[in-house]
């Protein structure tokens, strides 16, 4: 593949994952009950890996692939230790 394409590619998926940051903020600050914060945090998450795998694929250095497993795990463990201990808003 040619490098140009390859880094456009690359450039467009940031693109891509800096506006889903931000409407993931958006969601995370104005979410009308604390289980829409929660999804758009889990959100939030799985889109940070995402823009993790596209700068190991614009650097070729694997090093952060240990981070990620680490993101990873906390993501679930937030949202099982949320879905468990959830009460409902306004009580």
């Amino acid at each position: 593949m040619n490098d140009t394409l390859y880094t456009s590619f690359l450039l467009v998926a940031a693109v891509f994952l800096a506006l889903g940051f931000l409407i993931m903020t958006f969601r995370i600050l104005v979410g009308p009950n604390s289980l829409d914060r929660m999804i758009g945090l889990d959100g939030f998450i799985a889109m940070l890996q995402c823009a993790l795998a596209v700068y190991i694929c614009w650097t070729l250095d694997t090093t952060i692939a240990n981070a990620m497993l680490v993101i990873a795990l906390l993501g679930f463990i937030s949202s099982i230790s949320v879905a468990r201990f959830r009460k409902r808003d306004g009580n």
